[in-house]
């Protein structure tokens, strides 16, 4: 009943047979689930690259075969296992072969995620019919195309339709042996669904979940050739292997050989973890554990400090475990050792055998992506040693207040701000001079308002103290204070001129302000140009720019203004920053408005001629601060 050989010729079973944990399985699943999936076992998966236009008519097709008969109509059942979510809501074009048209007379009987019951009129008789079913028009720009898909519609003329059954007919039909789907193909490889987009029929699943009710989750081992790709859904293919069995294949030495395990949560499973066990040979040779980790928990931080993920996973999800062998240089022969997810107490132990063989790969893999040996990119930490690169210079600190850098220099005020910043570099951008460009006409500096009467509150300054001086990186420490408010000033500086400011502004005593401001006093000079909040690069205007914080729709939080050999960018944040996503994905992960800068919608920037500078006014608007109080600037 269960030809196992057949479906590895399929290309369906890559392995040798099922698991043990399968044999009570499969006695009772195979009565329920093997014949719903009969057909999708018959039907092929290929690529036919440039075959058709996608954009008219989608990115796959069905191949239909019709052995002829005469007949007006035509039912072909599609098992196509579709991972599309309403696809009764999306167009199905049928197509004739030997025209290259369209065929009018159509309809689609039933369409669900299983599968498609479509009748239509075999307009040249015997031959093969393609069924798109996923045509889409493009609604945005080329560079940033936006694909919708359309919706059903009726092309069959009524008469037709009634021969059909549709319209209460039915009678008339001189009714054919049905066609027969016999591929699914993709307009390329990118867009192929197989294996891992074929997804269980909603009964399987439940035979897959009624057979380990007593188990919190099941573990499904990928080779690194079959990357999860669904979450909602498990592949058909797991349904044809069961869960568990052994992982594994052919690595070189010194590779980053990875593979996967497949989680899927039968119930919640909370902090799920991957604990990994050495490799051994036959002549005792070993990878060792540490050798090994799971992308998704073992972490580095975008700061160089490595820590672990907690990974729950809800109740039919399922969670992709990406695991990573570094492959000793000296590894060679075959290797067996286990790999064991845990969580909620429930553990499953997953046998891993590796076969290395061959030359050593120097570049460790990576020269060959699709085997994704980058996966350890995810945890890097080049260049973060503070490490000079060439051709910058090392940073120099001269007296107690002054830093060198590369063709600039910036002087401290005893409130760590900047006093002064200078560019070297000549207007040509070729070499440098020994006559400066001033880019500020005073300090840069905050002023705290009072409510009460509109003056400012005066800080204490208490110097600048330098923490650490390294050849890339110098930081610095001032604190400021009065008998109502301390503001705290950590600062550095690196090679390249990044310069980053946390001014923690605290509350001595209960206070009400008008403003809390922060001014950018450029010398009009080295003011030319301007670009950012909402400008694109051009003259900087001669009116004064009048900005509001708007993260719901703009990711703007700061500027570039200066001339052709002198230039600061400031970009305006607070402690809980993220850094958002652009362009069109801007809205699912917009900017978070700096609770200090933006203070509800009170805060904004002015920007424009004041005295005898080209004053950047960054200001936060009135607020309340009660004893204790922090904000962070």
């Amino acid at each position: 009943m269960f030809d196992k050989s057949k479906i590895r010729q399929l290309g369906r079973i890559p392995g040798d047979g099922l698991s043990s944990g399968m044999q009570k399985f499969v006695s009772t699943f195979l009565f329920l689930g093997l014949f719903i999936g009969a057909a999708a076992q018959e039907l092929r998966y290929t690529v036919c690259t440039g075959c058709w236009n996608p954009d008219s008519l989608g990115n796959r097709r069905v191949v239909v075969r019709y052995s002829g008969g005469g007949a007006d109509v035509v039912e072909v059942m599609i098992p196509w296992r579709r991972r599309d979510e309403n696809p009764e809501k999306k167009r199905v074009i049928v197509q004739d072969s030997a025209t290259g048209l369209r065929v009018k007379n159509v309809w689609a009987a039933s369409v669900t995620r299983e599968k498609g019951d479509i009748y239509f009129e075999p307009v040249s008789g015997k031959g093969t019919y393609y069924v798109y079913y996923l045509p889409y028009r493009n609604e945005g720009r080329s560079n940033y195309p936006k694909g919708v898909y359309w919706k059903p519609d009726t092309t069959a003329d009524g008469a037709w339709l009634k021969m059909t059954g549709a319209r209460g007919g039915g009678s008339e039909v001189r009714w054919p042996t049905a066609a027969r789907a016999v591929a699914i193909q993709s307009i390329d490889s990118f867009n192929s669904v197989y294996p891992m987009e074929v997804i269980a029929t909603p009964s399987e699943m439940a035979a897959l979940r009624a057979n380990f009710k007593d188990s919190i989750f099941l573990v499904f081992p990928e080779k690194r050739e079959y990357p999860i790709r669904m979450q909602e859904d498990l592949p058909y293919r797991w349904i044809e292997r069961g869960p568990g069995g052994r992982v594994g294949g052919l690595a070189r030495p010194m590779e980053n050989y990875a593979y996967e395990l497949g989680l899927y949560a039968l119930k919640a499973s909370s902090n799920v973890r991957v604990v990994f066990g050495g490799l051994r040979n036959v002549e005792g040779r070993t990878i060792p554990a540490d050798s090994m980790v799971c992308i998704n928990a073992d972490a580095i931080s975008y700061d160089g400090r490595p820590f672990v993920k907690r990974i729950d996973v809800a109740a039919g999800q399922v969670q992709p475990l990406w695991c990573v062998v570094k492959v000793p240089e000296d590894a060679v022969g075959a290797y067996e050792g286990k790999v064991t997810v845990v969580a909620d107490g429930h553990r499953v132990v997953i046998p891993v055998q590796l076969t290395v063989k061959g030359s050593p790969v120097s570049d460790h893999g990576v020269g060959t992506p699709a085997k994704m040996t980058r996966l350890p990119w995810l945890n890097s930490t080049l260049a973060q040693d503070n490490t000079v690169i060439a051709p910058y210079t090392q940073l120099e600190i001269v007296g107690d207040s002054v830093i060198r850098l590369l063709g600039r220099s910036i002087r401290l005020n005893k409130q760590g701000f900047p006093e002064q910043i200078q560019t070297f570099f000549t207007p040509e951008m070729t070499e440098m001079t020994d006559q400066p460009t001033n880019l500020l006409a005073e300090s840069m500096h905050f002023h705290f308002v009072r409510a009460a009467d509109g003056k400012d509150i005066r800080l204490d300054p208490g110097g600048v103290a330098f923490v650490e001086r390294s050849p890339g990186t110098v930081s610095w420490k001032a604190v400021s204070v009065c008998d109502t408010l301390k503001m705290e000033v950590s600062a550095s500086l690196e090679f390249d001129g990044f310069l980053s400011y946390t001014v923690k502004v605290i509350a001595l005593a209960d206070l009400d302000l008008k403003d809390i401001v922060m001014h950018i006093p450029f010398e009009p000079g080295a003011a030319t140009y301007m670009m950012g909040l909402g400008r694109k690069g051009g003259y900087r205007p001669d009116s004064v720019l009048r900005w509001k914080w708007d993260v719901a729709h703009k990711n703007q939080d700061g500027a570039w203004i200066g001339s052709v050999n002198a230039g600061l960018q400031f970009s305006l944040r607070d402690q809980h920053y993220v850094r958002p996503l652009n362009t069109n994905f801007y809205l699912q992960k917009p900017l978070i408005a700096p609770s200090s800068w933006a203070n509800g919608e009170k805060g904004g920037i002015d920007i424009g001629i004041k005295g005898r500078s080209m004053l950047v006014n960054n200001y936060s608007g009135q607020r309340q601060m009660r004893k204790g109080d922090t904000l962070y600037y």
